[in-house]
């Protein structure tokens, strides 16, 4: 059996809410074999989000007790949503939690009698199951652990963070990631046209460079060190360029107040998910 199948997988599934990140997350569990009818959707507009997907308005139209209950609202709207979401919960529900800054302790005080409670981190690119999943809660049972490496396995890399004050820094680099990737892309398109080039021609450019550069990337045995130095030639162009984005550690130094300015915005967004 694929690592990424699951058919056979025979547990109920129930998603409270259903925006952008967790349709792409359920768009790939249904390519992989998931069965429509182990899953429930739970979201107040009713509108439809799959063939054959049963979605109700209210969760005491969801059915009993899921073995995995997916939370996917605003972290604001969290407290107003508990009881609901906790009719949902039974011993052998695995809680799942994708509300930025939402701590491990919160979701074990608003659903105490869970079989487990975990923060999930999936980032957009889950949709082509080429994303990066963060995994943060206590897992006692390895059967249990097994079943949620199997549902994630289909969206991409899964990573468990061990140490939970980390998750807000994983959820600003992995999360937030992929804007940043795509706003340098986008300066990238932005320089070249002030270089010369017209708007679609910079981007289609920029776009199959970052194509060809990331599938360098996916090899564990090279560093971005490594591949920027093969590039570069000492005192060719290449070496220009890097010279001015390494100047003063520029580009590092950027980035890392990037991620730190994510990160803390996760601190405020725990806080405003506690007070309400």
């Amino acid at each position: 059996m694929n690592s990424n199948d699951l058919a056979g997988f025979d547990r109920s599934l129930i998603l409270f809410g259903c925006g952008n990140i967790t349709s792409a997350m359920l768009g790939q569990w249904l390519a992989h074999g998931l069965e429509p009818a182990n899953i429930n959707v739970v979201r107040p507009s009713g509108k439809p989000v799959g063939a054959n997907i049963r979605v109700v308005t209210h969760a005491s139209a969801a059915g009993p007790a899921a073995d995995f209950v997916l939370i996917g609202l605003k972290p604001q709207q969290l407290a107003a949503a508990s009881a609901d979401i906790a009719t949902l919960v039974g011993p052998h529900t695995v809680v799942m939690s994708i509300l930025a800054g939402v701590t491990v302790d919160d979701l074990r005080t608003r659903f105490p009698n869970a079989r487990a409670r975990l923060r999930v981190m999936p980032n957009m690119p889950v949709r082509t199951g080429r994303g990066v999943i963060g995994l943060a809660g206590s897992v006692n049972k390895p059967d249990a652990r097994t079943e949620i490496d199997r549902l994630m396995a289909p969206l991409g890399l899964i990573h468990w963070i061990e140490d939970e004050s980390q998750f807000d820094a994983l959820t600003a680099l992995t999360g937030s990631g992929p804007a940043f990737v795509y706003r340098f892309v986008d300066a990238m398109r932005a320089g070249a046209e002030r270089l010369g080039f017209d708007s679609e021609t910079a981007l289609k450019l920029a776009r199959a460079t970052l194509d060809g550069a990331a599938a360098e990337l996916a090899n564990p045995r090279t560093t971005p060190a490594d591949l920027a130095t093969r590039v570069a030639s000492r005192g060719g162009m290449t070496q220009a360029g890097l010279d001015v984005l390494d100047d003063d550690s520029r580009l590092a130094s950027l980035m890392t107040e990037t991620l730190r300015a994510a990160r803390d915005r996760g601190k405020e967004l725990a806080a405003l998910a506690r007070d309400s």
